[in-house]
Formats: structure tokens, C-alpha cells, sequence
């Protein structure tokens, strides 16, 4: 072999290894042999924001994702012999992205309603929730939805293409409601005193709290209770084989072991830890 062949081979095999790793970072989970369903290492890609606590994120200074969707996806992948693939994007636009087949499913605890399952097919639920208020540390004006409902003069914050801006509108007409394109931007919106409170789902509500235990805190009864899933276009065939791997994660307790570590006492990262993820500014 000349040396100009062996130089051109060794540089095509390390081409080939580099692509091999950046389209698939996490590799393939898991062993055929112990598989639920063995995808045979197929790739899964999942859209995440990587912004969204306790559900995924990156903290600042560490470049390693994590977050709830980032355990639970990959038990999944170890059940059933797959490689998660997750890729960062922004929550407007994400449903309708899984819909046409962008990605092959979503994490980012979606909550479980009619329209939604209109363009795309969910998962069975894995966490309910609860949609309550979360207001300032130091607020004594009210205490329900129904004493902010009664004063004209106080203003809901929630993010834009939620279920707690469905929630919100139900409760108030449009201008007392302020939609953020996320929600750091609303918590920041509440801190600051521009608006009175806010819709949120309890269990994303523990996820604000962390290092702000001393300026926020969730007050009053449930507005709505509902599930959270996972999304894929429609007609997708994860969709049972996931849910054979969730249903199985349920009963041996993994479920229960990543809820506490992600919604429990212990879980103190805050908004002010991580990065930007999918809405960080592009680099020049």
C-alpha cells in the first residue's frame, strides 16, 4: 500500500468514526437479549430544550445534560435496545415539528389533551400534575385564583402555547394575561413585580424554587389536574413499544426513583444554574 492510499484510508476511517459519534452521542442502550422489544440500537431522536427544570437542562459551566427526560429516555432506550438521540428546540413549534416528523418523539413533560392528540400521538401518562399559582414569597393580597379573578387590577404571567395559558384565559380575558416566550423570562416578570402571578404546573413549579425558595412559592388549590406524555407523530410505532418500557419502569419503582430526585427536597438547581439551552443566542 502506498503511502499516499494509507493516509487517505486512515483519514475516510476517522471521518467515519467522527460522524458515528456526533450522530450518536449516548450510543445504544441496553442488550438484545434482555430487551423488552429489541429496537436493534436503532436511533430515536428527542426533542428537549434543555431549559426546562426539572426536565432537561444543562448547567452552566458543566456541558452535560440532565434532567428527568434525560434518565427516564434512557432506561426506555436500555429496555428496548434503541440510542436516544436528544436534539434541542424551542416549545413554540415543537409540537407541530413531532407532528411532520421531525423528530421522532418529545420529552419536556407535555401535558395530555384532546386538541394536542389531534396531530400527534402521546404516550401513556407518566407524572400527574396539578396547575396552581406561584406568586412572590411576600404575598399576602390574595391567595386563589378566584381573589386575583376579582380584582381587575392583578395580571396572570404564564409562557406563550401552554396548557397554563389555556388554563389562564379560562379564568381571565386576554389583556390581564402575559405570555412569555419562556419561563424563566416570567419568573423573572414576577420577581421584578410586573406581574401578580403565575400559572404553572406544580411539579415545573419545585423547579423554580431551588435557590429562589426565598422569593417565590406555590399558594392555593389545583386548577387543573392533568397527565403528562410523550409525544410522536402520529402512527408512529414507538408508541406501545414505550409504553411497554414506562409500564415496566412503573412497576419496578425506576419511575418513582427519578420523581424524587427530580421533584424532591433534595433537587435545589434554579434557573439561575443552567444555560439557555435552545434559545441561546446563535454563535457568530
Amino acid at each position: 500500500m502506498s503511502k499516499k492510499i494509507f493516509l487517505f484510508t486512515i483519514l475516510v476511517l476517522a471521518l467515519m468514526l467522527a460522524a458515528c459519534g456526533s450522530a450518536d452521542p449516548a450510543g445504544c442502550l441496553g442488550t438484545a437479549e434482555d430487551a423488552l422489544h429489541d429496537l436493534e440500537c436503532r436511533e430515536v431522536t428527542i426533542a428537549v430544550e434543555n431549559a426546562y427544570l426539572p426536565f432537561n437542562y444543562i448547567v452552566i459551566g458543566e456541558n452535560e445534560p440532565a434532567g428527568w427526560d434525560y434518565d427516564a429516555w434512557e432506561e426506555i432506550c436500555t429496555r428496548l435496545h434503541c440510542t436516544p438521540v436528544f436534539v434541542e428546540a424551542v416549545w413554540d413549534g415543537m409540537i407541530l415539528a413531532v407532528s411532520v416528523g421531525q423528530f421522532d418523539a418529545a420529552g419536556d413533560g407535555i401535558t395530555i389533551t384532546d386538541d394536542r392528540a389531534e396531530i400527534v400521538d402521546f404516550s401513556r401518562g407518566y407524572i400527574a400534575l396539578e396547575q396552581r399559582l406561584l406568586v412572590r414569597l411576600d404575598e399576602d393580597r390574595f391567595s386563589s385564583i378566584e381573589e386575583i379573578v376579582a380584582n381587575e387590577e392583578f395580571v396572570l404571567g404564564t409562557q406563550v402555547g401552554t396548557t397554563n395559558y389555556e388554563v389562564a384565559a379560562t379564568y381571565l380575558p386576554e389583556d390581564r394575561i402575559e405570555a412569555f416566550e419562556t419561563f424563566p423570562f416570567a419568573i423573572q416578570a414576577l420577581i421584578s413585580g410586573d406581574v401578580d402571578a403565575i400559572i404553572i404546573d406544580d411539579v415545573a413549579g419545585q423547579g423554580y424554587m431551588g435557590e429562589n425558595a426565598d422569593l417565590v412559592k406555590l399558594v392555593g388549590d389545583s386548577m387543573s389536574s392533568d397527565w403528562l406524555g410523550f409525544i410522536y407523530p402520529k402512527g408512529s410505532d414507538l408508541v406501545d413499544v414505550v409504553d411497554d418500557a414506562l409500564n415496566s419502569m412503573i412497576a419496578d419503582g425506576f419511575i418513582d426513583t427519578i420523581n424524587t430526585k427530580y421533584f424532591g427536597s433534595d433537587f435545589v438547581i434554579s434557573y439561575d444554574d443552567i444555560g439557555d439551552g435552545a434559545y441561546a443566542e446563535p454563535e457568530e
